[in-house]
């Protein structure tokens, strides 16, 4: 089956990605660039570098603007799934989607409305599983974003490891935070994956911190 992926270049969407192509065609890659750093639906930090992370994989981008006012914004991401349909014949689409029902069930609305199959491969995923998954099989992912106690300035730029997983753990425990992000604690990039041909390597970046909330402003990388 001909399928497009919905891409935001972090561990959530690639994983789905990678777990996909064992069975199916990935025909393209679908970034929604959020003007709105806080998109209910879209994910924001480091997204203007799904363009080498697709030129690593070789699958054609199709990558659409939006203002990301809620509700308006899935007019944009609609749009962009008919330019799949139109560009590349696509049957489905592919989504990250692991606890969040906003998003999952508003894209379920769009593939219903296009008679499009929507496949959610992480879908209820444990997430303490879901990290151990990446690091066996050799992502390297970082953290571009965070926004919990008791993370800080630290944790931006540091790649998901066993160590790391071990602390999100602790932290799961003692603070309630969702080890993967679901609560929107953390935002990542993955930089490696076992299907990119090329390495993403990141040359510069600025980092704005404030009150255990951040982000990683990545301002060069390139393909190594």
């Amino acid at each position: 089956m001909k399928l497009a992926a919905l891409f935001s270049g972090g561990k959530d969407s690639t994983l789905a990605i990678y777990k996909t192509m064992l069975d199916h065609e990935i025909s393209c890659l679908i970034t929604i660039r959020s003007l709105n750093p806080d998109s209910y639906m879209f994910h924001t930090p480091a997204i203007d570098l799904t363009k080498l992370q697709a030129k690593s994989v070789n699958i054609p981008l199709i990558t659409v603007e939006t203002k990301g006012i809620k509700e308006v914004e899935l007019n944009d991401l609609k749009t962009a799934i008919k330019k799949a349909i139109s560009d590349y014949n696509i049957e489905g689409i592919i989504t990250g989607a692991v606890e969040s029902v906003y998003q999952a069930t508003r894209i379920q609305k769009i593939c219903n409305e296009l008679d499009l199959w929507c496949f959610n491969p992480i879908w209820q995923k444990d997430q303490i599983e879901l990290l151990k998954e990446l690091v066996q099989n050799n992502f390297k992912v970082i953290f571009t974003g965070i926004a919990a106690y008791p993370l800080d300035e630290t944790w931006l730029g540091k790649e998901i490891n066993n160590e790391i997983i071990e602390k999100l753990i602790e932290y799961q425990k003692k603070y309630k935070i969702n080890p993967a992000g679901e609560g929107g604690e953390t935002e990542s990039l993955v930089t490696y994956a076992p299907f990119f041909k090329k390495k993403i390597l990141i040359k510069n970046y600025e980092i704005d911190y404030e009150n255990h909330a951040g982000r990683m402003n990545i301002t060069e990388a390139v393909l190594k």
